[in-house]
């Protein structure tokens, strides 16, 4: 009887660890997978009134793991991303004046609405997940338990074009770029993998345009991979071991304030 008392308890034991994140690091980069079964129950997007930092969400929420999630205008405080939580309030970038009343946008505002999102899904007896633009529709009897926005679509197809991340003239050269999507940056990647999540933080040691993190994600081997708010919107919390933001130069370990947080809970 008491060696089958110590065999349980090792065997929890390896659950327990089993069940937190994989985290690697290689070249400037952050490899992140949620491969516990449960994982779909562990992650929500939470959202906030005012900015805050992901480290301070991190803190308040006791999360293992958080990132920055949707785009929002600095300005105004408003988002600019779709996001819809399992506990806080959702967010609808139709209430962004400074977004729809835009002259400059308004002729690709219904792309920057049907934008590339991250779902969790309650497909019954499973919990699932899903990467697809806003206005696609739900799996036959799923239900979303929680979701954000960001984009674009990066792997197997790069969506700059379809989601107003550039905009060509007639010509086809290139007008207007949104989130520095040609250039060199820090990133938030989030992609699937036979169901699995993987989370890439591309840290400012190693900045890349999203060209090369379609090649990334191809390297991996993932289904679909899109982006959320990156360059210094890039953030990451794990416990109390890493904190990653991407200021430079000044000192400040806390990050930029953000809108919207993906947060991985124990």
């Amino acid at each position: 009887m008491r060696k089958f008392i110590l065999l349980l308890l090792v065997l929890l034991s390896m659950q327990i660890v089993y069940a937190e994140p994989r985290i690697d690091f290689e070249n400037g980069v952050y490899h992140i997978v949620l491969d516990d079964k449960n994982a779909a129950k562990k992650i929500d997007f939470v959202t906030v009134e005012e900015l805050e930092t992901n480290k301070r969400i991190h803190q308040k929420s006791g999360a293992v793991l958080t990132i920055n999630a949707g785009f929002f205008d600095p300005n105004n405080k408003k988002t600019i991303s779709y996001v819809n939580s399992k506990t806080t309030a959702d967010l609808d970038p139709l209430f962004n004046e400074s977004l729809v009343q835009n002259p400059e946008l308004r002729n690709n505002l219904s792309k920057i609405l049907n934008r590339t999102e991250f779902r969790v899904l309650d497909c019954g007896a499973e919990k699932n997940f899903d990467i697809a633009s806003h206005d696609s529709p739900l799996p036959d009897g799923c239900l979303l338990l929680t979701s954000a926005q960001g984009g674009p679509m990066i792997y197997p197809y790069l969506r700059l074009e379809e989601e107003a991340f550039i905009v060509k003239d007639s010509a086809g050269n290139v007008i207007r770029e949104s989130a520095s999507v040609l250039h060199k940056t820090a990133r938030t990647i989030i992609g699937l993998k036979d169901g699995i999540v993987h989370i890439f933080i591309v840290t400012i040691q190693n900045p890349m345009t999203l060209y090369e993190v379609k090649e990334m994600a191809e390297s991996y081997k993932l289904d679909k991979a899109m982006a959320f708010d990156g360059g210094s919107s890039t953030s990451l919390n794990y416990l109390d071991k890493i904190n990653v933001v991407s200021i430079e130069n000044d000192g400040n370990d806390t990050g930029r304030k953000l809108k919207s947080f993906m947060i991985y809970k124990k």
